[in-house]
């Protein structure tokens, strides 16, 4: 019995660290029209992290999943009106909140200040900028990647935004070694990006784009910082173990610099402990697979033995 009792206790004080409080809304005008499309963040007064965001409906509604007993700054902001702060302490229930903002933007001295949006959406492309979900732990894209609303990185490096799969990753506008999205969410550095732009129905031919259906079709850009756009990047990895008869070594490198002219990328591995420096699949993916036979993009790839 007392067993028992002790699972059971286990089992409501886990569901009870597990529990989310969710405040509903409706974020308007001052004539009480919804305005789709704006930015609701709530960020946590003790440790001044962002807990939760969301982006609003085409009626204005959002909804946020919050820490239970915790209080929050809602931070509001949308095109065209002032930036909104409400203070709003969660309980063990859940809450509404509806927040009004007034129009305009503010005047200091004639000189009207316009703060960016966190996102903001022109036809088939949403923008993210990157510093409004930082919080200065993030070392790399991936780590970025996974604080943007509708943005998931998979164990494998594979990146899906709105449940999509991106299948190309640009840096600038250029593709990042042949568009792979593992290398890039594993070495771009948090602290050079500026803006991620999402690309849906994107085809890498435009005069085709308004001809094909590009509907599955994500692709990613990366924005850099002022002063980020010549530099080198990566990691190095190395181990040495000491066994009774032959000491055993692994050195992989992975290093990247890029420029606005060009880049280039250098991947090694060397080992005496029976790992496969390269299999076949990484050749298909490094060189394009069956689109690099079509030699449209200008790389070369080196095999040594």
């Amino acid at each position: 019995m007392k067993a028992l009792l002790r699972i059971a206790f286990f089992l409501f004080t886990t569901l009870s660290f597990a529990q989310t409080i969710k405040l509903d809304g409706l974020i308007t005008d001052s004539k009480n029209a919804g305005l789709e499309m704006a930015n609701v963040m709530a960020v946590n007064k003790t440790t001044k992290a962002m807990d939760a965001y969301a982006i609003t409906n085409d009626k204005g509604k959002f909804t946020l999943n919050l820490k239970p007993n915790t209080t929050y700054l809602i931070k509001v902001s949308f095109l065209g009106m002032q930036n909104k702060e409400v203070e709003v302490t969660t309980a063990t229930t859940n809450l509404v909140k509806n927040i009004a903002l007034d129009a305009g933007g503010i005047e200091l001295d004639g000189v009207e200040i316009v703060r960016e949006m966190p996102v903001s959406i022109k036809g088939d492309t949403i923008v993210y900028n990157a510093d409004s979900f930082k919080s200065g732990t993030e070392r790399k894209l991936e780590d970025v990647l996974k604080k943007l609303p509708g943005v998931e990185v998979n164990a494998d490096g594979e990146i899906e935004v709105e449940g999509k799969k991106v299948t190309k990753l640009m840096v600038e506008g250029k593709d990042f070694f042949d568009g792979d999205t593992k290398l890039g969410v594993k070495n771009i550095p948090a602290d050079a990006i500026d803006k991620i732009q999402v690309l849906r129905n994107y085809n890498e031919n435009s005069i085709l784009k308004g001809v094909e259906n590009n509907q599955d079709n994500i692709g990613m850009n990366i924005k850099l910082k002022s002063g980020k756009k010549n530099f080198w990047f990566g990691d190095i990895n190395a181990g040495v173990g000491v066994a009774h008869k032959e000491s055993r070594y692994v050195i992989n490198p992975k290093l990247f610099y890029y420029s606005p002219k060009y880049s280039v990328n250098l991947i090694s591995n060397f080992n005496n402990i029976g790992e496969l420096p390269l299999t076949i699949q990484d050749y298909f993916k490094f060189t394009g697979g069956f689109r690099g036979l079509s030699a449209k993009g200008g790389s070369s790839f080196n095999v040594s033995s």
